[in-house]
C-alpha cells in the first residue's frame, strides 16, 4: 500500500529510478523538482543551501491575527505589504453573556480597514477552504499562521508557522530556513468504492511519522495516480501532510486543477507545474492508491492507525492499550473504552464531519449518498456535519444533499474549526467520537482529564463516519457498503463573498482607529538576555513527543488569545498545573534581583558555581522547561510566548518536533537548547540550570555551551546545544525577542 524508500532518486521522464542519471548531480536534479522551482522564484538569498523567502501572501484566523497584528503594529508597520487575509473561524463561540471573541472580530475588521487587508466574516469560510477558494495560484507560496497551511494540491506551496514569523513578512523581512531536501511521494492506481482521502492520508502519516521519514522536508506528489483523484480528494490529503511533520507540500497540475481555477473564477491562477528534465529527490514514497483500505487513527494521534477491518477485529486489545495511556497519562480518570465492544462490535457515540479535510463538498456529497434513505437513529449517536464555507453549503443545499442529511438525523451547522480543537460537539464523559478532522490529541475535543472528565477521537474518512452513522453507530468501513459514488460537478457561487468579504488590500486608510476590547492587552516588557544565564526547571515531561495542545490548551482557552497575561495561566494546566505558579515565583524573584535585591534562592544556587555577590549582577533567573521531544501540532505561537510571559528563558530538549515550534521559541526570546541523543536528564523540578557566558555564546555561534545542573545533592556538568542560528536568530535572541529587535533596528 505505502511503502518507503530511503535513498535518493531520480524522475526520470515522469518515472522513478535509483540509477544515476548520467550528466546530473544530485544538487542539480534537485533544483529541477517543482517545490525547488517555486521556492527559488521567491528566495532572496544568495546562498543557495539557505533560504530566505517572499511570500505572496498570508493567511490567519482569529485566534492568532490579534497577536500578530499587536506584534506587528509595536515593530513599526504601517500598512499590509502583500495581501493578508483573516478569517474568522476558530475564535468564533461567542460565551454566554461576554463579548471578549465578538471583540476579536471588530477589531480585525478595523485593522483590515487601516492596514489594507482582507476581512472575512464569522461563520463564512474556514481558513483554509478561503485560501483555496481566493486566494491559491499555481507557482505562489502562501505563509499561514495555522499549521495546515497546505494549497499543494492547487499548486501554491503553504508553509504553516507561528504569528512573529507572519510578523517578519509584514514588516517586509524574510522566510529564513535551510534549503529542505524534497521527498517524491509517487502515487497509482485508483481509489477503492468507499475509500476517501483520509484513508489515504491517516496511512500516509502512520507510515511516516515515527521515523521522522519526511520532518522538515518538502513532499511533492507526482506519478498516474493523481489524475485519479479529484481536486477535493487531493485536497484532502494535502491538508494532512501537516500531521506527517513535512515544512511544505506542492502536486503537479492538470486539467483537474485548471477546471477546478474555471470554476472559482480564476482562470489566470492556473499553470502547468511538472518537473523539469531530469529532477532528484532525497527519497521516495511510493502510494498504491487502488490498495488502500478504510482506515482509522485511534487516540492519541493521527499516526496511531489501523484499517478499519484490522481495529474491528482486534478491538478489545487495542481499546485497552489506549485505555493505559490515557490511564497512565491522566491520573484523575477512570477510562472504560471496552464498554464500546457489544456483541464483538464496536459502537461510537459521536460522528463529526468538519474543517478542512472533512468539511469538502464531495466529502459530505459521498456522505449524504451513504445517508439517503437510511437515518442516525434515536440512540446516542449522532452526526454532526460542518461545510467549510457558505459557497459550498449553498452548493449542497442545491443539489439536495443537505436535505438527504437532514432527512436522516444528522444536523448541518456553520463554517466553523471548532470540533477540530476542542469548542463544538465536545463528547460525553467516556465519549467515543468518530470525526474527519485533522487532529486527536489528548484533550483536543474538549475534555477536561484535570477534572476527571475524558472523552476519545477516533479519526476516520466521511465515508466510513456516515456508514457507521446509518448503522446506528457501529463502527463499519465504507468500503462494506453499497452506495452511490459518483462524482458531482461542483458550481461555486462568489455572490456571498462579493457581499460580505471585506477587501482592501492595497487600501489603507491610517486614520481608522483600531477598535480595542478591554481584552486586547499589548505585550508586557520583556528584556535583553544577560551575560549568564539562570534557570529553574519547572516542567520536566519525559513523554517520547509533547504537543503544542499540552504546552497550551486549544479550546477554551481562544477566547483569551489576546490576552497575553490571562492566556499565559493556562499553559501546561493540562500536562504540568503547577508549571505557572512556579513560574510566576521564579518571575518575581528576576524582578527583585532587577530592583538591585538579592533573592535567597538565586543567591544560594550561585554560590554553588561562583562568586554570587558578583554573579547577580550579570546573570537572568528564568524558569526553564524540559521534554524530550515538544512542538508537535499546531503553529500556535502562544506555546512559546505563554511561556515568556511567565519568564521562560529556555527549553531543553533531545530535538524539536517542528521546525515552526523551535522558530516560535527563538521569535519569543526562549534559548532553544538541545543535548545530546543518550544523555540522561535525571533531573527533578526545582533544579537549576546554570550556562556561563551565554550571551556571548550566542553573539558568536558558540553551538556547543557548557553548562551545571544545581540540584539539592550537588552540580553536575552538562552540555547544551543550540545549533543553526541564522545572524537574525542571534539577533532575536540577544535582544530579547522579536518585538524588541525590530525595535531595536527602528532606534538605529
Amino acid at each position: 500500500m505505502i511503502q518507503l524508500h530511503n535513498k535518493g532518486v531520480y524522475l526520470v521522464d515522469g518515472k522513478p529510478t535509483f540509477d544515476a542519471a548520467p550528466g546530473i548531480t544530485p544538487d542539480q536534479g534537485r533544483e529541477n523538482t517543482i517545490a525547488y522551482q517555486i521556492m527559488r522564484a521567491h528566495d532572496v538569498s544568495d546562498d543557495p543551501k539557505k533560504m530566505r523567502i517572499c511570500f505572496d501572501c498570508l493567511m490567519s484566523h482569529d485566534i492568532t491575527y490579534v497577536g500578530i497584528i499587536q506584534t506587528a503594529r509595536a515593530s513599526g508597520l504601517k500598512q499590509f505589504p502583500i495581501p493578508y487575509a483573516m478569517t474568522n473561524c476558530h475564535n468564533s463561540l461567542c460565551a454566554v453573556g461576554g463579548t471578549i471573541n465578538e471583540d476579536d472580530h471588530v477589531f480585525g475588521l478595523s485593522a483590515a480597514k487601516k492596514y489594507g487587508g482582507i476581512y472575512v466574516p464569522v461563520n463564512q469560510s474556514v481558513i483554509h477552504s478561503y485560501a483555496r477558494e481566493a486566494m491559491t495560484m499555481c507557482g505562489n507560496m502562501i505563509l499561514g499562521s495555522d499549521s495546515h497551511t497546505r494549497y499543494g494540491a492547487l499548486g501554491t506551496m503553504g508553509v504553516g508557522e507561528g504569528g512573529p514569523e507572519l510578523v517578519k513578512q509584514l514588516l517586509k523581512n524574510t522566510y529564513d530556513v535551510n534549503a529542505p531536501e524534497v521527498v517524491l511521494v509517487y502515487l497509482t492506481g485508483k481509489p477503492r468504492h468507499g475509500v476517501g482521502p483520509h484513508d489515504v492520508a491517516i496511512a500516509l502519516v502512520k507510515a511516516t511519522f515515527e521515523s521522522g521519514f519526511v520532518k522538515n522536508k518538502v513532499l511533492e506528489f507526482v506519478g498516474p495516480g493523481v489524475a485519479e483523484l479529484p481536486a477535493d480528494f487531493r485536497n484532502g490529503i494535502d491538508v494532512m501532510t501537516t500531521e506527517t511533520t513535512c515544512l511544505s507540500s506542492i502536486w503537479e497540475t492538470d486539467a483537474e486543477i485548471e477546471n477546478y481555477y474555471k470554476t472559482y473564477g480564476r482562470p489566470e491562477g492556473y499553470k502547468k507545474l511538472a518537473p523539469k528534465g531530469v529532477a532528484y529527490y532525497d527519497s521516495m514514497i511510493t502510494i498504491e492508491l487502488d490498495k488502500v483500505e478504510s482506515m482509522i487513527a485511534l487516540p492519541f494521534h493521527p499516526s496511531n492507525a489501523y484499517t478499519i477491518k484490522e481495529f474491528v477485529a482486534n478491538a478489545e486489545e487495542i481499546l485497552k492499550g489506549v485505555q493505559a495511556e490515557a490511564e497512565a497519562k491522566f491520573k484523575k480518570v477512570h477510562v472504560n473504552l471496552l464498554d464500546k465492544i457489544v456483541d464483538g462490535k464496536v459502537i461510537a457515540d459521536q460522528g463529526v464531519i468538519a474543517g478542512c479535510s472533512g468539511g469538502l463538498f464531495d466529502n459530505i456529497v459521498e456522505a449524504a449518498n451513504i445517508m439517503d434513505g437510511h437515518d442516525v437513529g434515536d440512540g446516542y449517536f449522532g452526526l454532526s456535519v460542518y461545510p467549510t464555507s457558505v459557497p459550498t453549503s449553498l452548493e449542497l443545499t442545491r443539489i439536495g444533499a443537505t436535505e438527504k442529511l437532514l432527512e436522516s438525523g444528522a444536523i448541518i451547522k456553520q463554517s466553523f474549526c471548532g470540533p477540530c480543537f476542542g469548542a463544538g460537539d465536545v463528547p460525553a464523559n467516556n465519549g467515543l467520537s468518530l470525526r474527519h478532522t485533522t487532529r486527536n490529541f489528548p484533550n483536543r475535543e474538549g475534555s477536561k482529564p484535570g477534572e476527571g472528565q475524558i472523552s476519545f477521537v477516533c479519526l476516520m474518512d466521511s465515508r466510513s463516519i456516515a456508514a457507521t452513522a446509518r448503522n446506528h453507530g457501529v463502527i463499519t468501513a465504507a468500503t462494506d457498503i453499497d452506495y452511490d459514488d459518483t462524482h458531482v460537478e461542483y458550481h461555486f457561487d462568489k455572490s456571498v463573498y462579493d457581499r460580505r468579504v471585506y477587501n482592501g488590500f492595497g487600501k489603507p486608510d491610517p486614520t481608522v482607529e483600531l477598535k480595542l476590547g478591554p481584552n486586547i492587552t499589548d505585550w508586557p516588557e520583556m528584556f535583553p538576555l544577560t551575560e549568564n544565564a539562570l534557570f529553574e526547571l519547572d516542567a520536566v515531561i519525559h513523554d517520547p513527543v509533547t504537543t503544542t495542545d499540552e504546552l497550551i490548551p486549544s479550546g477554551e482557552t481562544s477566547s483569551y488569545r489576546s490576552n497575553p497575561l490571562r492566556l499565559a495561566e493556562f499553559a501546561l494546566s493540562r500536562r504540568v498545573p503547577e508549571y505557572v505558579g512556579r513560574s510566576k515565583q521564579v518571575m518575581a524573584m528576576d524582578f527583585e534581583r532587577r530592583a538591585g535585591k538579592k533573592p535567597e534562592r538565586i543567591m544560594d544556587a550561585l554560590s554553588k558555581v561562583g562568586n554570587a555577590d558578583e554573579l547577580i549582577n550579570t546573570t537572568g533567573f528564568g524558569s526553564c522547561v524540559f521534554a524530550n521531544k515538544p512542538g508537535d501540532g499546531s503553529a500556535r505561537e502562544q506555546a512559546a510566548s505563554c511561556q515568556r510571559v511567565l519568564g521562560g528563558f529556555a527549553n531543553i530538549c533531545y530535538e524539536y518536533a517542528t521546525k515552526r515550534y523551535r522558530s516560535n521559541c527563538i521569535n519569543w526570546g526562549i534559548l532553544p537548547f538541545t543535548i545530546a541523543e543518550g544523555t540522561e536528564f535525571n533531573y527533578d523540578c526545582g533544579d537549576f540550570v546554570f550556562v556561563p557566558g551565554i550571551r556571548e555564546a550566542v553573539e558568536k555561534g558558540i553551538e556547543e555551551i557548557p553548562a551545571k545542573v544545581i540540584t539539592k545533592s550537588g552540580v553536575n556538568d552538562i552540555t547544551l546545544y543550540i545549533k543553526g542560528l541564522t545572524q537574525d536568530e542571534k539577533e532575536i535572541l540577544l535582544e530579547g525577542n522579536l518585538m524588541n529587535y525590530y525595535k531595536a533596528h527602528m532606534e538605529d
